[in-house]
C-alpha cells in the first residue's frame, strides 16, 4: 500500500543467498523492515520457482501446535486430515520447486526450526525464506542481518534512504511536503536519532500533522532521556524502537493510550463494533470509540483495512505487544480477554444460526476474517482455569466452520484439548462429542468417531438431553453409512429425524440427515425412496435459501440420475455441486462431485458420441490430490468408492497404459482452483442443460450479539 524505498544492495545480496542456500533467515530488530524486504526478494525470485512462492504470516498463530495448520492454510492445502500436518505437507509438496516465506517466526522459533528442517530434508525442491528477530538455528540456515536504513550526508547528491522514506511518508501526512536545503539537516538529524529504523521513521513522519520537524526532534530527545535515564547511546536497536513507540504512546491522549492497551487483546483484524464492545467502559464511553479509533489510525498506531464487510482495523505486532505491556500493568488483561472471548463466542453463535439460511457464504467469509481472534478466544478458555466449559461450547459451536469451510483438522485439535480438560457430563461436552465424532467420521477415522458418538448418546440418555441424543444418533448413522452398512445407517437416520421432528429442530444438520438417508436408500438400490428424501432436501433448501446442504443434495441427485441413465442432467447437477461447495471451500463436497464427474465423462454424450476417457482420468487425478487434504479417500468406504472404481476400470480398458498414467498425472498437478475450473467445463466443453434454480438471495445481515458472562 506504500512505496518500497531503497534496499537495492540488500535485495541483491539476499537474491544471491536464496540462489545458494535452501534456508535463509532475515534477522534484525522489530520494525527494521524484514517482512518488506523478504516479500520484495521473494517477488523478484519468483521466476526461479515454477511451482510458485507462498507467504505464511505467523503473527496471529500463538500455539506452536497450530504452526503446521497455518502453513497448510496459507498454501491452500487445508488442514482437513487426521494425519499430522507435516505428513500432509511433505506428500502434497513432493516434487515441487517452491519458495515459502515464513514471516514473523520469533514467537515460534523452536516449532519453526523443527518444521522447516523436516520439510527441507523431505522436499529437495523447497526453499524457505524466513523473517525473525532471532535466528532459527536450524540445519543449513544462512542468516542475513538487516541493518537500518542509511542516513548519510544530505544534499547535495541523492537523498539517503532513511530521508527518502521520511519524505515519502511525510507527503502522505502533509501533501506537498518536500525536502529542501532549509529542512534537510533537521530531517537527517531526526532520522539519525531514530537510527534509520523504518518503523520509527514512519511514525515520526506521521507526527507532521501536528508538529514541525524541529519540534518532533525536540520531543524525541525528551522521550529518549525519559526512557533511558539520560543514556541515549547505550541501548541496542530494539530498545531504540521501543523508545520510539513509547514516544508515540506519550503523544497520545490518556483515552487513546487506554484504548491502545485494550485493543492489544485482538489478534488479527477487528471491526469497530468489536472494539466498542470489548474496550468500552472504565474511562472509555462507547460513543467516543469511533473518534478514538480514528485518532489512533491517524497516528499510525492502528492500521485501517478494507474488507467485503466494511472497514477493519489491526495493530502492528510490535505496537500490539507494547499495548499489551500497559494493559497488564493496569491489571486489566484478564477482564479484557474475557470480554474478547464473549464477543467472539457471540460471533460463533451468530454464525451457527446464520449458517442455516441465505447468508451462508457471507457467514463463511465473516468467520474466516475472525479466525485469528477465534483462535485467541479458544486459547484463553483453555489456559484460564474455570473456562473449560466455554472452550467446549465455542469449539463445538464452530462446527459449521470446521466442517463446512475446510478446517476439520484444526477443529479436532481444539475439541480434543477441550474434551480432555472438561470430563464432566455437561450439555457443552455432549455437543463437543458429537461434533468431534462427526469430523472424525468425515476423515474416515471411525476408531475415534464411534467411541465419541456412543459416549454422547449414553450421556444424552442419562441426562435427558433430547437434542444431544438426536445429534448422536444422526452421526452414528453417518458412521454406519461410511462403514458400508446402508441398512443400519437408514435406520439410524430415520430415528434421528424422528427426534429432530419431536424437538422441533430444523437446520443444516437436519437437512444433511435427510440427504444422508436418501444416499443410504440409493446405496441399497431403492432409488424411489432415495429420490423422495432428496427432493425434500432440495425443497427445504430452496425455501430457506440454504446452499451447503443443497450442494450435497445435488451431488446425490446427480448420482441417482446417473443410475437412471440421465447423464446430461447428472453432469449439470454434479457441476453445480462443485460450484457451490467451492464457495465455502468445502473440500469434501468438491472432491465427491469431481469424482462423480469423472465417471460421467466416461458415458456417451449422445448417439455415436463416446465418452472422454482421457478427461475422466484427468479429473480422477485432480480428485486424488484433493483427497490427500481431506483424509481417507471416500472415507475408506467401499460403497462411496464404487463410482471411482467403475470409472477407473472403464478408463483402463479404453486407454493405453501410457495414456492412463499420463492423464492421471496431469490431474494431480492441478491446484484446487484449476481442478474446479476444469470440472465446471472450463476446458470448453458444454456445461449441460443450463443453470439450476438456486436458493434465494440474502437480506442484510444482523450484527452478532456477544455471548458470555462478563
Amino acid at each position: 500500500m506504500t512505496s518500497f524505498v531503497g534496499r537495492h544492495r540488500e535485495l541483491t545480496e539476499l537474491a544471491g543467498l536464496l540462489a545458494a542456500a535452501r534456508l535463509v533467515t532475515v534477522t534484525g530488530p522489530g520494525g527494521v523492515g524484514k517482512s518488506r524486504l523478504a516479500l520484495r526478494a521473494a517477488a523478484r525470485a519468483a521466476g526461479a520457482f515454477p511451482d510458485g512462492t507462498r507467504l505464511v504470516e505467523l503473527s496471529a498463530v500463538q500455539d506452536p501446535l497450530l504452526l503446521g495448520h497455518a502453513v497448510l492454510e496459507a498454501l491452500r492445502l487445508t488442514d482437513g486430515t487426521a494425519r499430522p500436518p507435516l505428513d500432509v505437507l511433505t506428500e502434497q509438496l513432493a516434487g515441487q520447486r517452491l519458495l515459502i516465506v515464513l514471516d514473523g517466526c520469533e514467537h515460534l522459533v523452536p516449532a519453526c526450526a523443527e518444521l522447516t528442517e523436516a520439510l527441507l530434508r523431505a522436499l529437495p525442491g523447497l526453499r524457505v525464506l524466513a523473517t525473525s528477530r532471532a535466528e532459527l538455528r536450524a540445519a543449513g540456515e544462512h542468516l542475513y542481518t538487516l541493518a537500518p536504513l542509511p542516513v548519510g550526508p544530505v544534499l547535495p547528491g541523492p537523498l539517503p534512504d532513511a530521508v527518502r522514506l521520511f519524505a515519502d511518508r511525510a507527503r502522505a501526512a502533509v501533501p506537498g511536503f518536500e525536502v529542501t536545503p532549509a529542512n534537510a539537516g533537521g530531517i537527517a538529524q531526526l532520522c539519525r536519532r531514530l537510527d534509520g529504523i523504518p518503523l520509527a521513521v514512519e511514525l515520526a513522519a506521521g507526527r507532521l500533522r501536528a508538529l514541525s520537524v524541529e519540534q518532533i526532534t525536540a520531543r524525541l530527545d525528551d522521550r529518549f532521556r525519559l526512557l533511558t535515564g539520560g543514556s541515549r547511546t547505550a541501548l541496542p536497536r530494539h530498545q531504540t524502537l521501543r523508545t520510539t513507540i513509547g514516544w508515540s504512546h506519550e503523544l497520545c491522549t490518556v483515552q487513546e493510550r487506554l484504548l491502545w492497551a485494550r485493543l492489544s487483546v485482538f489478534a488479527g483484524v477487528f471491526d469497530l463494533e468489536a472494539a466498542e464492545y470489548v474496550c468500552a467502559g472504565g474511562g472509555l464511553e462507547p460513543d467516543d470509540l469511533l473518534d478514538l479509533v480514528s485518532e489512533l489510525v491517524g497516528k499510525s498506531v492502528v492500521l485501517r483495512e478494507e474488507s467485503p464487510f466494511g472497514v477493519r482495523f489491526r495493530l502492528l505486532d510490535t505496537l500490539r505487544e507494547y499495548g499489551l505491556h500497559w494493559l497488564r500493568a493496569a491489571g486489566e488483561e484478564r477482564q479484557l480477554l474475557r470480554r474478547h472471548r464473549d464477543w467472539y463466542l457471540g460471533v460463533a453463535t451468530w454464525g451457527e444460526v446464520e449458517w442455516f439460511g441465505p447468508r451462508q457464504a457471507e457467514t463463511a467469509e465473516r468467520t474466516g476474517l475472525a479466525h485469528a481472534n477465534l483462535r485467541a478466544a479458544l486459547e484463553f478458555c483453555l489456559a484460564e482455569p474455570g473456562e473449560e466449559q466455554l472452550a467446549l461450547l465455542l469449539a463445538g459451536t464452530l462446527w459449521f466452520y470446521w466442517v463446512g469451510c475446510g478446517h476439520l483438522g484444526e477443529g479436532r485439535h481444539w475439541l480434543d484439548r477441550a474434551l480432555a480438560l472438561a470430563p464432566e457430563p455437561t450439555e457443552a461436552r455432549a455437543k463437543a462429542l458429537w461434533v468431534t465424532g462427526y469430523m472424525a467420521t468425515l476423515q474416515g477415522d471411525l476408531p475415534a468417531a464411534r467411541p465419541a458418538l456412543e459416549e454422547c448418546r449414553r450421556q444424552a440418555l442419562d441426562t435427558g438431553d433430547d437434542r444431544a441424543l438426536a445429534y448422536a444418533v444422526h452421526r452414528q448413522g453417518c458412521a454406519a453409512l461410511i462403514g458400508d452398512e446402508p441398512v443400519r445407517a437408514a435406520e439410524l437416520f430415520e430415528e434421528a429425524l424422528w427426534h429432530y421432528r419431536t424437538i422441533g429442530e430444523l437446520n443444516s444438520n437436519v437437512l444433511m440427515a435427510m440427504f444422508e438417508l436418501g444416499i443410504a436408500y440409493l446405496f441399497q438400490g431403492d432409488r424411489e425412496s432415495g429420490e423422495l428424501w432428496l427432493a425434500r432436501v432440495r425443497e427445504l433448501c430452496e425455501e430457506h435459501g440454504e446452499q451447503w446442504a443443497y450442494a450435497y443434495g445435488l451431488y446425490a441427485l446427480a448420482y441417482s440420475h446417473w443410475m437412471n441413465g440421465e447423464v446430461r442432467l447428472a453432469r449439470a447437477q454434479a457441476r453445480e455441486s462443485v460450484r457451490l461447495n467451492h464457495l465455502f471451500h468445502d473440500l469434501l463436497g468438491i472432491v465427491l462431485a469431481i469424482d462423480l464427474l469423472a465417471l460421467l465423462e466416461t458415458e456417451p454424450t449422445g448417439p455415436g458420441t463416446p465418452g472422454d476417457l482421457r478427461e475422466a482420468r484427468v479429473l480422477q487425478g485432480a480428485a486424488h490430490r484433493i483427497w490427500q487434504a481431506v483424509g481417507k479417500p471416500f472415507f475408506g468406504s467401499r460403497t462411496f468408492n464404487g463410482p471411482h472404481r467403475d470409472c477407473e476400470e472403464r478408463a483402463r480398458i479404453g486407454l493405453t497404459e501410457q495414456e492412463f498414467a499420463d492423464c492421471f498425472a496431469l490431474g494431480t498437478r492441478l491446484d484446487l482452483d484449476a481442478a474446479v475450473h476444469r470440472a465446471l467445463g472450463g476446458d470448453g466443453r458444454p456445461d449441460g442443460p443450463g443453470p439450476l434454480p438456486g436458493p434465494r438471495a440474502a437480506p442484510p445481515a444482523p450484527q452478532p450479539a456477544p455471548v458470555g458472562n462478563s
